[in-house]
């Protein structure tokens, strides 16, 4: 069996770190984003030394690097400087940013100029499109139009470009560092076929991080997959099933934890059954129905509207695009924890739940922990998928 030895210690590193915020976001559910950073560093120099073994080049190294420093300074931006961990006042935040923007941009001009065999006129145009967004975002940040506004005459005022901009500017970034993976993997004495794997980790990372950026995905998760596929881009060893055609073991730890996750909806469909609990079919699979005196005792999300007239409280289920729309717009949506973190600002909703006598919420169960299970099971036996379709076929 084939072990490849840099991946093997990154391995380890991610396996022990997702270990641990697995437990972190069972708890709390939260994870602080500095728990992830020891995993990262162990992650970013077993995968350059990797890399080197597999090609001697440079270039390709730098272009690695290029997209771990770009989704990390995205995130730096998206979260104003990660103020409960790692950046301690304001006037350093402000003043670091372009201190760490001179990095990001400087790292793809070594990759793709100055350590690249051929000079193409293309990738020129490319680099200018990638520091024209990042430079402008950062001066948007430094200026402080992503910050919240003061209310006037108590109407809360926001910057609508900056909110648009915010949200989808990394999606051209993502798309740029495909695209010139693409270039520097069909240009005579470029990466070659090793481009492949920069081009998934531009894919797979930029959808997760537009995912959790959206909140349509969670940011513990998101950041454990991006992570993930950082440290470990490919198998470190040969698993029982083989290497899956993509050999992208991020990609196969999602497939393993989403195959693996199916258990619980099954489970609290059974349940809600055995129970006789009444609900539209699809909200069986998700969630239950729990006691509205004590539903500050328990973790998940309403998934119930309440309204209360003459005396007498009706209910709706959340529709489904309803409740992907709360998520985009991270509002109008009740976490049981908050109820319990902050219950003066939720009297009437309380009083609404008690009043009702029940209420549906979805079951909470960090999808991190799957997560991990699904790295575990792909490290180990390889992709459940491929192994299930040549199973049928």
């Amino acid at each position: 069996m084939e072990i490849f030895w840099p991946l093997a210690i990154s391995a380890t590193a991610v396996l022990v770190t997702l270990i641990y915020t697995s437990y972190l976001d069972a708890r709390d559910r939260r994870v602080p984003f500095v728990h992830w950073m020891p995993m990262i560093a162990v992650g970013i120099g077993c995968t350059g030394v990797f890399l080197w073994q597999m090609t001697a080049n440079v270039s390709l190294i730098a272009g690695y690097l290029a997209i771990v420093a770009s989704f990390i300074y995205a995130d730096y931006l998206d979260n104003r400087g990660r103020t409960d961990s790692l950046y301690l006042t304001w006037y350093y935040r402000k003043n670091a940013i372009f201190y760490y923007l001179a990095l990001v941009l400087a790292l793809p001009a070594i990759s793709w100029f100055v350590l690249a065999p051929v000079f193409t006129t293309q990738m020129v145009a490319w680099y200018a499109m990638f520091a024209g967004i990042f430079s402008y975002v950062s001066y948007m940040e430094y200026q402080g139009r992503f910050e919240e506004q003061a209310p006037v005459r108590g109407k809360p005022q926001r910057d609508t470009m900056a909110g648009i901009i915010g949200r989808w500017y990394f999606v051209l970034i993502v798309m740029i560092l495909g695209i010139t993976s693409i270039l520097m993997m069909v240009t005579q004495g470029g990466w070659g076929t090793s481009a492949y794997m920069i081009l998934f980790l531009s894919v797979f990372c930029g959808a997760f991080y537009i995912f959790g950026r959206m909140h349509l995905f969670g940011g513990a998760d998101a950041w454990a997959l991006i992570f993930i596929a950082f440290a470990v881009p490919t198998f470190p060893i040969t698993p029982v099933l083989g290497i899956p055609p993509l050999g992208f073991l991020a990609f196969s730890t999602l497939i393993n934890a989403l195959l693996l996750n199916l258990a619980a909806p099954l489970a609290i469909f059974a349940i809600n059954i055995a129970r006789g609990n009444k609900a539209p079919i699809m909200y069986l699979f998700f969630g239950f129905p729990v006691k509205g005196e004590s539903i500050q005792k328990e973790w998940g999300f309403v998934m119930e509207d309440f309204e209360e007239n003459d005396g007498v409280v009706s209910r709706k289920f959340i529709g489904f695009w309803d409740a992907i729309r709360r998520m985009y717009r991270s509002e109008g949506r009740v976490y049981t924890k908050d109820l319990r973190e902050h219950p003066g600002e939720f009297k009437e909703e309380l009083a609404m739940y008690r009043k009702a006598g029940t209420v549906w919420i979805s079951y909470a169960v960090p999808f991190i922990i799957p997560i991990t299970a699904g790295f575990i099971t792909a490290v180990i036996f390889g992709d459940f998928l491929l192994a299930l379709m040549n199973f049928f076929v």
